[in-house]
């Protein structure tokens, strides 16, 4: 069997950190590994229209900013197939079926579900697409028979879910569907990185993340105002690291070597924990230290960026024949499915051969 990755994301806005080291980097990684035969990525453009609905130029216009950021975080056209859900309406017919095979009370059982809508204030309102977004997820990844979904860990349970439709389809219609896998970010600070507030989650509404195409002078900004340990009042006073999001920052971006250009004082984080939770360490010194080290992984980033956008016509190219790939091995699925579900009608010989016989033999 084939090795496949299929992961994406959705088009509301610009990516952040909270992309970046709890999917991105790992894309990136995983792309130049070698050891995968295919990777898709998507941008999910028709479920971001589910909570869009009536602001379609929003979702119209930050695909392009999607994928700007895609490639220019260093996903390569040449190794991976970039695509537009919509242009894939394949993946629309599957989500259909696969409805009927998933129950009303298991998807509002779904964590993330819930998260969601409370985070979106729909309560009682919910959007049909809205509610339904987990099974056209399932859709997404097997209709590209991916065997591993790389995904922050948010999204566990929408993986448990597409498992759980793949071994109902299989179980009633035989063997068509790939169960995938999930791939979580190997450290541990990655899983799911807060917002610069200290809330949960990166969230554009809630103005605490940091851009992927944000400048340094952004980012210096945005890391000086990061909420840290509230009872950290002098720079004598013992520090406390739990919830503190520039520590927080730093167990996900920082290696020895930063410290031997930005903070020699000092060998490795440890050692700069112990001193702050010791007392003696100011939250500036710390703050500073980590906007060095985010910018020397968002620098590189921004430059390749700022190319990209120098040629707009290129990166839609990209996607248009990327969008056509994709549809090609979607289509091949569907086609698998019908044929598994009996509803292929029309190249169903046995089946025009039979009722021909039963109904020509009653006259």
């Amino acid at each position: 069997m084939e090795k496949i990755i299929l992961t994406g994301d959705r088009p509301t806005g610009k990516l952040h950190l909270g992309h970046y080291v709890g999917s991105l980097k790992r894309r990136v990684e995983l792309q130049n590994s070698g050891e995968f035969d295919k990777i898709f990525v998507m941008i999910a453009d028709a479920q971001a229209l589910t909570d869009n609905a009536d602001n379609p130029e929003k979702v119209r216009q930050n695909i392009i900013e999607v994928a700007l950021d895609y490639l220019s975080v260093g996903i390569d056209p040449a190794k991976t197939t970039i695509f537009i859900q919509s242009q894939v309406p394949e993946l629309t017919e599957l989500a259909f079926y696969y409805m009927n095979l998933v129950t009303v009370s298991r998807v509002q059982r779904n964590p993330t579900v819930k998260t969601e809508i409370k985070m979106r204030n729909f309560e009682q309102s919910i959007p049909v697409g809205f509610f339904c977004y987990p099974v056209s997820q399932a859709s997404d990844i097997t209709a590209f028979r991916a065997t591993t979904v790389p995904v922050g860990e948010d999204q566990a349970p929408m993986i448990e879910l597409t498992r759980e439709i793949v071994n109902r389809f299989n179980n009633v219609y035989g063997d068509t569907l790939v169960e995938p896998e999930i791939l979580l970010p190997e450290n541990a600070a990655c899983l799911r990185l807060p917002g610069t507030d200290g809330k949960a989650k990166m969230s554009k509404s809630l103005g605490n993340c940091i851009y992927l195409s944000d400048s340094a002078k952004e980012v210096a900004k945005k890391v000086k105002s990061m909420y840290t340990d509230p009872e950290h009042l002098n720079v004598c006073d013992p520090g406390h690291l739990e919830g503190n999001c520039p520590f927080i920052y730093l167990d996900a971006f920082c290696k020895d070597e930063h410290f031997e250009r930005y903070l020699p004082e000092y060998k490795n984080l440890q050692e700069l924990k112990d001193h702050y939770t010791r007392g003696g360490l100011g939250d500036g010194t710390v703050k500073k230290f980590l906007a060095a080290v985010i910018e020397e992984e968002l620098g590189p980033i921004r430059e390749r960026r700022k190319e990209w956008e120098q040629n707009i016509p290129a990166v839609y190219d990209i996607l248009k024949r990327g969008s056509e790939e994709a549809r090609k091995v979607a289509a091949a699925t569907l086609d698998d499915v019908r044929r598994a579900m009996r509803i292929n009608y029309f190249d169903d010989v046995d089946l025009v051969s039979e009722q021909s016989k039963k109904y020509s033999s009653g006259r």
